[in-house]
């Protein structure tokens, strides 16, 4: 202990404790503790993501292509709960090549029609994806009673939106379309996708070719895929199934993190889908991202995908063809469980 007016010992430094205990000295040279390097890896991180999905969100929002498709009149369904989408496949042939044409077993027709019609249902419940076939029988308005899918050919998005309002009493908040060759894109986009099969597949027409099983089909051979309805038993029923196989398989590996996390594969399938589809003037990208996501969740097994309840398929119609004829009572309690958002009945909906 010092005596009295004796100065006291100044305390050890920095440096003599940090020697004692075995650590480097605080300094400009001192590494940073491994906590902190983290830290400043992952708020690295954090800045690129952020500042990368900015750059994309923007390049994204100016490829978005519009249509008008939805319109107000006089008896127009009201507003229910939840957001219903129509999601169209036009088999516009006009920006095809005559080898384009040629490759994807498709005719030189000028006329417009839609082979994917389906109802999007996203709320509370589902989501909910509601195949119509294209040959159901309903009025289209100023046209009288047709194949669902004449009121594309006959008034473009416009009179196919009012067509499908009047017929299901859904309000339609949401429109999507995507053209034949962008299909064909997007799946190749993608590098392909792994539809199953049960039984064989193989049309003429369409140029599908598959044994059951399942099969790595690229663009042109999943177009065959979703076309196909001579060769099969249930026709237009059970292309629709098809359909909406295939599209929930494109949805979930779109956003697969194997797609999401590496650039050199979003980028060309951002661009493949945007240039495929046009929607409605009230959406964007945000819309399209929520759009997408119940999409995967109803591939996923969440939610449920269902046709209309049919009651006569297959019914000669003088001028029109056979049609397909709904089930009236099961497509209104489907209808209706959409309208007030809640569980859909499944019985005689396939």
């Amino acid at each position: 202990m010092p005596y009295i007016g004796q100065p006291s010992p100044l305390p050890p430094s920095s440096t003599t404790l940090y020697r004692a205990r075995g650590r480097p000295p605080r300094g400009p040279g001192r590494r940073w503790p491994w906590r902190r390097r983290i830290l400043a890896t992952l708020l690295a991180l954090v800045v690129l993501v952020v500042t990368g999905g900015a750059a994309l969100y923007g390049w994204a929002a100016e490829r978005v292509r519009h249509v008008g498709a939805l319109d107000d009149y006089a008896g127009r369904p009201a507003a229910g709960k939840g957001t219903n989408w129509l999601l169209v496949g036009s088999d516009s042939r006009a920006a095809l090549t005559p080898r384009q044409r040629k490759d994807l077993h498709v005719g030189n027709s000028t006329v417009r029609n839609t082979d994917t019609i389906m109802v999007l249902h996203s709320g509370r419940h589902g989501p909910y994806l509601v195949s119509l076939p294209r040959d159901s029988f309903v009025r289209v308005p100023g046209h009288g009673r047709a194949k669902i899918n004449e009121a594309y050919a006959d008034g473009g998005p416009r009179l196919l939106t009012r067509t499908v309002e009047r017929a299901t009493g859904l309000r339609i908040d949401r429109y999507a379309e995507v053209s034949f060759l962008g299909f064909v894109q997007v799946v190749d986009a993608l590098g392909g996708v792994r539809p199953c099969l049960e039984t064989p597949l193989r049309d003429v027409r369409s140029g599908a070719d598959f044994a059951a099983g399942c099969h790595r089909m690229d663009g042109r051979q999943a177009l065959a895929f979703v076309r196909a309805r001579y060769a099969d038993p249930r026709g237009d029923l059970g292309r629709v199934k098809r359909q909406r196989q295939l599209i929930g398989a494109v949805a979930d590996k779109m956003l697969a993190p194997g797609v999401l996390l590496d650039p050199s594969r979003l980028l060309p399938v951002a661009g493949a889908g945007l240039s495929a589809l046009a929607v409605d003037n009230g959406s964007g990208t945000p819309e399209l991202l929520a759009m997408a996501w119940s999409m995967k969740k109803v591939a996923g097994g969440g939610g449920a995908a269902v046709t209309v309840p049919v009651a006569s398929p297959g019914v000669a119609m003088g001028g029109a063809g056979e049609v397909l004829l709904w089930d009236e009572n099961g497509a209104r309690r489907l209808f209706g469980a959409l309208r007030a958002d809640v569980v859909i009945p499944t019985s005689g909906a396939d």
